[in-house]
């Protein structure tokens, strides 16, 4: 069994095996560097310098380093691909299983991995070739080939044999799926349900016939929903005739997760493809610029707002010094409630009861925190230098109006959009922020015009 080594023994334990490197001592360093865990054993190559890198790659067998190839992001894959010697390079990529091969070929040049497809085994190339013709983010591309079908007349003892020689080879062996002679998917057995049956039965009498799958051509974000939905470690992908074409793993839905919550934060911060921190100076400018360029236009209203009511600014001065405060408020409680919808239609909670009753407890949400920020802020106005009771009267309303109109605004948006089948990420925070402090300002000057007479 593997070990992992905790943090405070990690310095330690690098220092070793960077001494076993100075000097050159290969077997003290597989014996060391192969007990760990495959986490340890990526986290200590990543801080390896190239000279240090090169002695792992004469240590370690392609096949060893496949297990840290496959952890590394795909920046650094293309990296690390380049230092390797081609037999090497070449062996280490049969080591690997069928999606980790399509991800790193589908982020090198074609001409490289159209080479790298000449050199590998007919069958492997066939399998990459299939997985790089889907499209990307879905079923297809992300799915692996590497899984074990059975037939439904073979018995249990049959099965369990064939799993110690066949089972090595294969993504898992928690499912194994059950296919006809036309090779349509027919049932399922789990290794619970092989290990707890009678050695005698067949696989017909253990299977279960109803079976969870996806098409695929299915978004990932489909496929994982329905992996957590039904709480599978992995799903079948069928053709449009039932025939089963690869597998989509647990492993492979965490990094789906990850790629998905990573791009929606980016939409919601109006900063979309500029998290990936491998990304230049100029890059991440190019794709953080158009947003604020729009929000800067955007944000022009509010100077036309604050220049149209120019006039009772100037009779009341200290109506200015809450502008920053009604602003600030609304984009704040806007953005709370975009937080809210946004989430719950990632996850799919919201049906059409589920959105009037989200309305109804937002509309109240807002109200009852719209009243108390008027009153705190009501008080306020009253203590400040020639505050009076009016002009905390409409500052407290003018908050209270800005509060629950803005709640509603940050919930009522990202459910049109999605409506009309737009990412509802795009309703960024920056987006409703800006929209409500046009929104605010709009009410705070209105309802301080109207009560010009009794300021």
């Amino acid at each position: 069994m593997k070990k992992k080594i905790n943090f405070k023994n990690r310095e330690e334990f690098t220092y070793y095996l960077f001494l076993y490197m100075k000097n050159d001592d290969k077997t003290s360093f597989r014996t060391e560097f192969l007990e760990l865990h495959p986490t340890d054993q990526i986290d200590i190559f990543k801080q390896l310098s190239i000279e240090k890198r090169k002695h792992v790659y004469r240590y370690l067998t392609p096949a060893e380093f496949a297990e840290i190839f496959q952890g590394l992001q795909l920046t650094e894959q293309k990296t690390i691909f380049a230092e390797l010697e081609d037999d090497f390079g070449l062996r280490m990529i049969n080591e690997l299983s069928a999606d980790d091969v399509t991800d790193f070929f589908g982020n090198i040049p074609d001409s490289v991995a159209t080479y790298l497809l000449s050199k590998l085994e007919e069958s492997e190339a066939n399998n990459i070739k299939l997985l790089l013709s889907y499209k990307e983010d879905t079923a297809g591309a992300i799915m692996t080939t590497e899984f074990i079908t059975i037939s439904p007349n073979e018995t249990v003892t049959q099965v369990m044999a064939r799993l110690r020689k066949e089972g090595a080879d294969a993504e898992t062996i928690y499912y194994l799926y059950v296919v006809n002679d036309d090779d349509k998917l027919t049932g399922v057995v789990s290794l619970r349900e092989l290990i707890v049956a009678q050695t005698g039965a067949t696989i017909a009498q253990v299977m279960k016939e109803q079976v969870v799958t996806v098409s695929a051509f299915a978004d990932q974000e489909e496929v994982s929903m329905i992996i957590k939905d039904y709480d599978l470690l992995a799903v079948p992908v069928i053709t449009s005739e039932e025939k089963l074409i690869g597998i989509v793993t647990v492993d492979d839905i965490l990094d789906v997760i990850e790629e998905e919550n990573s791009e929606d934060i980016g939409q919601f911060a109006a900063v979309k493809g500029a998290l990936d921190l491998d990304l230049n100076a100029f890059v991440a400018t190019k794709r953080r610029l158009p947003w604020l360029i729009l929000l800067l236009f955007i944000g022009m209203l509010t100077a036309g707002i604050i220049g149209g009511f120019e006039g009772i600014l100037a009779e009341v001065a200290m109506l200015a010094i809450f502008i920053p405060l009604i602003a600030d408020m609304a984009g704040n409680t806007g953005t709370q409630s975009l937080a809210i919808v946004v989430r719950g239609l990632a996850l799919e909670k919201f049906d059409r009861n589920a959105v009037i009753k989200l309305l109804k407890r937002e509309a109240l949400s807002g109200f009852m925190m719209g009243t108390v920020c008027g009153i705190l802020v009501s008080i306020l106005a009253l203590v400040i230098p020639q505050g009076n009771l009016m002009l905390g009267f409409v500052i407290g309303v003018s908050l209270f109006a800005t509060v629950f109109i803005s709640t509603l605004t940050g919930t009522i948006i990202p459910l049109i959009i999605h409506k009309l089948k737009i990412d509802p990420a795009v309703a960024s925070g920056p987006f409703i922020t800006t929209i409500n402090d046009i929104v605010g300002l709009f009410l705070y000057f209105t309802i301080a015009t109207s009560l010009l007479h009794y300021l």
